[in-house]
């Protein structure tokens, strides 16, 4: 199978990678050009399997600059629904990994990172999900509207993480303490709640209701701009206690 990859960014650049480490070939496309430039419409490969993974405002624009009709198109975005593809483009779904991906961190092994997929027919989703295979074994039928949630719940997990583990840096910065120390506290944090439910993997002085340590710290960032969400989010872990 011809694989084309349009996007060079995090995702296309990954999944590039990955394809090619299992010795399956695949044409990495940029896709800015797409958006502006005809001729680089006119200079695109021809493949049997398309997967765009360009940002969701431009999917649409760049979907509609590929005239091939036979072949199968992809989105790998958690919240596009599969019509964006139109009636033109007739094999066409889904192919979600559920994963933080950087150009500067290449990921070598995707065995353990779930896939979820859609496709219009059960061919269409036979063939993404052979597709998905040559990756990873942890691969799932998801609708739009699970994949929404998904992805929101994805933010909360990594990407609101890790603005925490960004507050947490900034707060030792006038410090003698390097953020190095913070690490073995987080490592233990996440790998409890390979084994509990994250409702009883709840430490802190807002699970336990101390109030005198909570506005103990309140007043040391008083003069930051985290005290009010330090603020909202003790007190919904606070709500979940008295619940």
């Amino acid at each position: 199978m011809r694989i084309a990859i349009i996007g060079a960014g995090s995702v296309g650049t990954n999944l590039h990678h990955a394809f090619e480490l299992k010795g399956i070939k695949t044409e990495l496309v940029h896709a800015r050009p797409l958006t502006a430039d005809q001729t680089a419409v006119r200079s695109l490969p021809k493949a049997d399997c398309y997967i765009y993974t360009v940002a969701d405002h431009v999917l649409a624009e760049v979907v509609g600059k590929v005239d091939a009709p036979q072949a199968l198109h992809l989105h790998t975005s958690g919240s596009m629904p599969i019509e964006v593809f139109g009636a033109d483009k007739p094999h066409s779904g889904v192919l979600y990994f559920l994963q933080s991906f950087s150009r500067e961190v290449l990921i070598d092994d995707w065995s353990g990172i779930p896939c979820f997929i859609e496709g219009h027919n059960i061919d269409d989703i036979a063939a993404i999900y052979s597709l998905a295979q040559c990756l990873t074994s942890r691969i799932y039928e998801a609708n739009q509207r699970d994949r929404e949630r998904l992805h929101i719940a994805g933010v909360f997990a990594n990407n609101y993480t890790n603005l925490m583990y960004r507050i947490a840096a900034e707060l030792l910065n006038d410090t003698q303490i390097p953020f190095e120390a913070l690490l073995p506290l987080i490592d233990n944090t996440a790998a409890k709640v390979h084994t509990l439910a994250p409702r009883d993997a709840q430490t802190g002085p807002a699970k336990r209701g101390d109030e005198a340590v909570m506005q103990h710290h309140l007043e040391i960032l008083s003069a930051t701009p985290y005290a009010e969400l330090y603020r909202e989010l003790a007190a919904l872990i606070g709500k979940e206690r008295n619940r």
